[in-house]
């Protein structure tokens, strides 16, 4: 596999695959995470630049991005991205993108009829835009055979039973009308709450926060251990400051601990942490702080 935006590792006898659908700057850094005063950025900078903030100091550099888990038989999906041909009129990077994700997906040996499991970690339109694909005009699922795993309190707050998650962002009726109800029309929805076991690698478990819904994918093979965050993390510097939550975080106080107890988690079970967002590495392994406080820091990255 020589495609340059997909990356591999292992974790025992499970393969991660990651399958960049764009990757650049993004928001000014201090706009994406707000509760990082600039100063913390300036401290860590030889940590964050060049691939998770520019050079000069502007912007958050991030990537929308697949991972893929291929063991036992079975390949799953990790978030789907952003999709293409969306109406997305909040977003300007979203609206009516145009890419070629399922290419880079079958460049690294993955047809969509290949794919037995879809994760959505939650259901923000960047995590499950390529869910379905355009077929003449009608949103069907993109990956056939699949099962699609949605965390149940997401489904309510963003579906029509929760006014569309309130009417708060007008692009999450047109999320979830393009990119979920069609996996619910086609019978291909598994709407889970607390945990869902999917092999005796994979767990899902809650993680609510950024979203009512919000969850966190562990696995486990041979003693070796990843987790797959999500949104819990949009950048390093919240790995270093576990307090400092995303503009995106819908109850950013929760998120802050949910964060808080899954990194703990992480450190101490040796679990690499495999957030939705990274650049640069995209995958890290985090251990407790020196300095007495809440942080962690990054012991290595894995890809």
């Amino acid at each position: 596999m020589a495609d340059e935006n997909a990356q591999s590792f292992v974790i025992g006898d499970v393969e991660v695959l990651r399958v960049v659908e764009w990757q650049g700057p993004y928001l000014p850094a201090g706009d994406l995470v707000p509760d990082c005063a600039p100063e913390v950025w300036r401290t860590h900078e030889e940590q964050l630049v060049p691939d998770h903030r520019e050079p000069d100091g502007g912007r958050a550099v991030l990537a929308l991005q697949t991972w893929v888990v291929r063991g036992g038989g079975r390949t799953v999906l990790v978030d789907t991205g952003v999709g293409n041909g969306r109406e997305r009129p909040g977003n300007p990077l979203f609206h009516r993108r145009q890419g070629n994700f399922l290419d880079r997906l079958e460049r690294a040996g993955i047809r969509p009829e290949d794919v037995d499991v879809v994760v959505n970690t939650h259901l923000h339109g960047d995590h499950v835009g390529w869910n379905t694909r355009d077929a003449e005009g009608e949103w069907v699922p993109a990956f056939p055979r699949a099962r699609y795993l949605l965390p149940a309190a997401d489904d309510h707050h963003f579906g029509p039973a929760g006014g569309y998650g309130g009417g708060a962002r007008p692009d999450d009726r047109l999320v979830y009308e393009d990119s979920v109800a069609p996996v619910h029309r086609a019978g291909q929805a598994v709407v889970w709450e607390d945990t869902y076991r999917i092999d005796e690698h994979l767990v899902l478990e809650a993680a609510p926060g950024h979203t009512p819904g919000s969850s966190v994918l562990r696995l486990e093979s041979r003693g070796e251990r990843a987790v797959f965050v999500g949104d819990l993390l949009h950048s390093p510097v919240q790995i270093l400051h576990p307090e400092c939550g995303s503009c995106f975080c819908l109850d950013p106080g929760q998120a802050a601990k949910t964060r808080l107890r899954v990194l703990q988690r992480a450190a101490e079970k040796r679990e690499l942490v495999v957030p939705a967002h990274f650049s640069g590495g995209g995958a890290v392994e985090v251990r407790e702080g020196s300095g007495g406080g809440e942080g962690f820091t990054l012991h290595r990255w894995a890809v």
